[in-house]
């Protein structure tokens, strides 16, 4: 594929509004690049002669999967296993223990990471609460993990990574207990691949049924949104999440001026969101 020209101002324009009514996400001007570096591999594979070429037919066609491949090549992915320290410290030393004491009679614990990427996040937390075992056995615990693009939950779902992927804070023992070497890739090992759901979900759609969940890891997401699309995500958040159950976002990220059910913690170093037990949990 020859060098394309400069994006023009109407297929920036075209992209950025089919993104944004699409997810959400919003394209601020002056991401050109952005999406050209995106939307040039996507030609590629999808056999166009420049991704110029690609947007016309995408504009002149109806709705098709084309344009849902397109939104997803807009969508971030960055993730790794056990990614800030300080989030898993706090989740290893304090809400963890906590909810599992708090759960000790109906021996039940839903967890939901939204925007899960290619899995690192969900399959760290199944680490975790596997090491719980067997203080654990004969619980039902769940971990539903959930993102918009189909091609990063295929991804998840096979559980193989690669050597650079597991080199990303992943600790060696962790390596050793979960993982095993399959050629080039290395491959989660098949009771932990177990323990997460992955499922299909753009935030600004409908949700499925998931009330109920007491911890919800929803990290680096918001930051793409305006301000009324988060106040909208936190309060259907508000209405899933137990009183009393924790969300954790990321570290640039916060409820304050979008909803009132939570109120911030600050523990072992990190920050996390509690549900407040007075605000009354209303049916999904």
């Amino acid at each position: 594929m020859k060098k394309s020209e400069p994006m023009t101002s109407g297929d920036f324009n075209y992209i950025r509004d089919l993104v944004r009514n699409e997810s959400a996400l919003a394209l601020e001007a002056g991401k050109e690049y952005l999406v050209e570096s995106r939307l040039q591999p996507l030609a590629i594979q999808e056999g166009f002669p420049s991704y110029q070429q690609m947007v016309t037919s995408l504009r002149v066609g109806p709705p098709r999967d084309l344009h849902r491949k397109v939104v997803e090549a807009m969508t971030t992915n960055e993730t790794s296993f056990y990614r800030d320290p300080r989030v898993f410290g706090m989740l290893t030393k304090s809400i963890l223990p906590a909810l599992i004491a708090a759960r000790s009679s109906e021996q039940s614990l839903t967890i939901w990471c939204a925007g899960c990427a290619t899995g690192q996040e969900p399959y760290s937390l199944a680490m975790l609460l596997n090491d719980y075992r067997p203080s654990l056995d004969g619980w039902n615990v769940r971990i539903i993990a959930t993102d918009i693009s189909r091609d990063v939950l295929a991804r998840a779902q096979a559980g193989r990574y690669s050597q650079f992927e597991v080199n990303r804070g992943l600790p060696a023992v962790q390596l050793v207990k979960y993982f095993q070497k399959n050629g080039s890739a290395w491959e989660i090992r098949a009771e932990i691949r177990r323990m997460v759901e992955f499922r299909e979900l753009n935030l600004i759609h409908p949700w499925p049924r998931l009330a109920g969940i007491q911890l919800v890891l929803m990290r680096n997401v918001m930051i793409y949104f305006d301000i009324e699309t988060k106040k909208a995500i936190m309060g259907r958040t508000s209405l899933l999440l137990a009183p009393g159950g924790y969300l954790i976002l990321g570290g640039a990220e916060t409820t304050m001026g979008l909803d009132d059910s939570f109120e911030p913690l600050s523990l072992d170093g990190a920050v996390c969101f509690r549900r407040r037990s007075t605000i009354a949990s209303a049916p999904v």
